[in-house]
């Protein structure tokens, strides 16, 4: 029979209605199941694979499959590496057998879509990684991370992938929260304008996005995953949904609901949420997918499996993950927990996004995919350098200036753990492919220098975190003789030791832990105070007694309270776990090489007790301001120095006075120059912030509007124009409406932590205030 769906003439939403009309309610139910852990589908033996019968009966169950998650997924929860899983010269025959099976047994040929995780690049074996989104937002260079993204949305393709799970939605509001790493920053328009690059540099280049996590999981109560964030709807538009709303407007694909509630509603049961806002209110017309094993924690509120997976379809989720609750739709629909209605419209979705995606044309891998090498591609290699940020060079003691040395001392647990630079969601990688900060050194000694400078190393705290008191001196004998110490402190989220984990691949805090466990970073490791390790701020107190000079070097997936590392080091450098190639961009900017031109995604607290200690604070009190402690972070959001000296002039506003009505045919235009006076050539970051000072509600000490990266070679001098546009005027009213208001807005140009600009902008009109 001529099926109307196997015509690749027609649109593909005119096939997918077609064989929707003609699948069972079983069939259906099935299409929007992600049931699978896909690194649990396959068994390695004496080098051949073997699909397994938990895979074939999940078939023959559905006649079909929707979705299958994490094929090709490496890492400790998997227990997929190297011996085990799937490397990419083996992904094609794999990929291509599952294909195969799940077609010839479905009874309608329907193929099965791939999904992926790829926050910081593909979660498989020998992929192309990224350092991890906080790094990426410390660059404040979107059009980098859009081509970066853009290598791994090709790196992904060739293997086959429809979907890309990506962290882009999330706004980080409390460091404490293990997950900050997948975070861009701490401000919204940072976040947004970063995931819209995330998804375009992935959509056109041949892959799907599923953005996460919506929404308002940056929020956690006391810094702790998956809890509520106590909030109410203004907190929400303000700083939440504006990432969301950004990618929506990219044509994201799909959409990962998150795990929190706010206030008192969990966002898999959010109909207003997932249907008002981001459906009927964003346009946005994609899959949203659970969180792993997310539908089924709806039973608390509903004491039913059944109806759980009935109320999150019924709210606007349209494909699970892991869970039972959705296995059970058949159940809730004969039971009128949900309509067909409801079944069909999320189904007509995923076969049309199947169709989109070639999948009943053109199913199958043709060719071996590709590796792409940081040598051809040094994308990651340049985030790793524009990430890192200087927060201290007391008497401009950095770069090091080799002729003045004969020895380097390179100390610390995290100075030579490449796994430790990576962060989460990490797969197993060859360690000949990554460059640790003890390697950079070295490298960097022996290619750029004609001077025999001796590099020696310590780690002085062994790989648990544990003190060791035969390495402890060896440290400190090795800081005393040497030059210079390059100290490397912080932490790690790194699942290669011995670690526990829960059933959607988080890891298990282990209270009766003896130690061995030194990951203290990453999903599920919530912290309570920020402090380094104890151990660690040992080992600093001891080098800093007994070494000459010392750079310390703050890798991390968050930050660390390190008001004593400011205090004792000669000079401070921040890395957001900076990637395989970590090392090397370190070592170029600690000699000089470049200029470090990071800028802080996140404000560094002096103490725990400040928390919230973001910038963005409302003006109705006086934020971190304690009789105990000095007021504000130990340094603010957008900070960070250079080696050259930026100097910024002729500073002019295209007009200070514009009506509201002007404000829909034309921006208003902040115009500049940046002279580099320094003998570096260097980036400038310059920053537009604004506060309403005359609004119906209240608004915030200041809010980051606009930003570019600019390169300014020494002795040179580049004009920059900075936008302010209608929408960076509005505010949501005491009625929950968008609106621009008149009155007066202080303008801001920032850099450095420096006011360079501090001006009055009105805007007149017929407003009601």
């Amino acid at each position: 029979m001529n099926y109307k769906y196997k015509n690749p003439n027609l649109s593909p939403i005119e096939r997918a209605e077609d064989l929707l009309s003609l699948m069972t309610l079983e069939e259906k139910v099935g299409q929007l199941n992600q049931k699978l852990y896909g690194f649990s589908i396959y068994e390695k033996k004496d080098n051949s694979y073997f699909i397994t019968d938990e895979f074939k009966d999940e078939v023959k169950k559905w006649s079909g499959l929707g979705f299958l998650y994490g094929l090709y997924r490496s890492d400790p929860w998997s227990k997929k590496n190297y011996k085990s899983g799937i490397p990419k010269n083996k992904a094609m025959d794999i990929y291509n057998e599952i294909q195969r099976y799940v077609i010839e047994h479905s009874r309608l040929g329907i193929p099965v879509l791939i999904t992926t995780e790829c926050p910081h690049g593909h979660q498989s074996l020998d992929s192309y990684l990224l350092p991890v989104n906080l790094a990426m937002g410390a660059t404040f260079n979107t059009r980098l991370i859009e081509k970066a993204f853009g290598i791994c949305a090709k790196d992904v393709s060739t293997m086959n992938v429809d979907f890309a799970l990506v962290s882009v939605l999330d706004v980080l509001r409390d460091p404490r929260w293990g997950r900050s790493e997948e975070c861009f920053g701490e401000d919204p328009y940072l976040v947004s304008e970063f995931a819209r690059a995330v998804i375009k540099g992935l959509q056109e280049n041949g892959v799907y996005a599923v953005a996460k996590h919506f929404c308002g999981q940056g929020e956690c109560t006391g810094g702790v995953n998956a809890s509520a964030a106590r909030i109410g709807e203004r907190e929400l538009r303000e700083i939440h949904l504006p990432p969301a709303e950004a990618v929506c407007s990219e044509g994201v694909k799909g959409i990962m609901a998150a795990y929190n509630e706010i206030d008192g509603i969990p966002c898999h049961a959010n109909k207003y949420l997932l249907r008002d806002v981001l459906k009927s209110e964003y346009g946005f017309d994609g899959i949203v997918m659970a969180d792993g094993v997310a539908i089924d924690r709806l039973d608390i509120m509903t004491g039913n499996n059944v109806k759980s997976g009935g109320l999150a379809l019924n709210s606007g989720i349209d494909v699970s993950l892991w869970d039972n609750g959705f296995t059970k739709l058949t159940h809730a629909c004969n039971n009128n927990f949900v309509s067909m209605e409801t079944i069909d419209s999320a189904v007509k979705k995923v076969l049309t996004i199947k169709f989109e995606r070639g999948l009943f044309d053109d199913p199958y891998i043709k060719s071996k995919p590709k590796i792409y090498s940081y040598s051809d591609y040094d994308e990651s290699l340049q985030i790793s350098r524009e990430s890192v940020v200087l927060l201290e060079n007391k008497n401009d003691y950095l770069p090091v200036d080799v002729n003045q040395i004969s020895s380097i001392a390179v100390i610390g647990p995290n100075a030579d753990n490449l796994y430790n630079q990576l962060g989460d969601y990490t797969p197993y990688v060859k360690e000949k492919d990554g460059i640790t900060v003890y390697e950079g050194i070295k490298d960097y000694i022996k290619s750029e220098t004609h001077k025999p400078i001796k590099v020696e190393y310590c780690e002085g705290i062994n790989n648990t975190g544990k003190m060791d008191s035969n390495k402890l001196q060896q440290a400190i004998q090795l800081s005393r003789k040497c030059d210079v110490t390059i100290l490397v402190l912080g932490g790690t989220s790194s699942r290669f030791n011995e670690v526990k984990f829960d059933n959607n691949g988080a890891a298990i805090i282990d209270e009766t832990n003896d130690g061995s466990n030194f990951m203290d970073c990453g999903e599920g490791i919530d912290c309570a105070s920020l402090a380094l390790p104890e151990n660690q701020s040992h080992l600093a107190e001891y080098i800093y007694k007994n070494a000459k000079k010392v750079v310390t070097i703050m890798i991390q997936g968050r930050p660390y309270i390190i008001n004593n590392i400011v205090e004792e080091s000669d000079s401070v450098l921040s890395a957001f776990y900076p990637g395989m190639r970590g090392g090397q961009a370190l070592a170029e900017i600690i000699f000089g090489k470049i200029s470090p031109s990071g800028r802080l995604p996140v404000s560094i607290p002096r103490h725990a007790g400040q928390i919230p200690s973001y910038y963005n604070y409302k003006l109705s009190y006086d934020a971190m301001n304690y009789y105990d402690m000095k007021k504000g972070p130990l340094y603010t959001f957008g900070y960070g120095l250079t080696y050259s000296n930026l100097i910024y002039s002729n500073i002019k506003l295209s007009k200070d006075k514009i009506s509201k009505k002007s404000l829909d045919k034309e921006n208003i235009t902040l115009e500049f120059e940046i002279k580099n006076d320094g003998n570096y050539d260097t980036y400038a970051v310059p920053q537009l912030y604004i506060r309403d000072v005359q609004a119906s509600v209240i608004r915030r000490v200041r809010e980051l509007k606009s930003f570019q990266k600019v390169w300014i070679p020494k002795n040179k001098t580049v004009s920059v124009s900075l936008e302010i546009t209608k929408e960076s005027l509005c505010l949501w009213d005491y009625r929950m409406q968008k609106d621009i208001e008149e009155g007066e807005f202080l303008l801001y140009l920032s850099d450095n932590g420096t006011d360079y600009l501090s001006g009055i902008l009105r805007i007149i009109g017929d407003g009601s205030f």
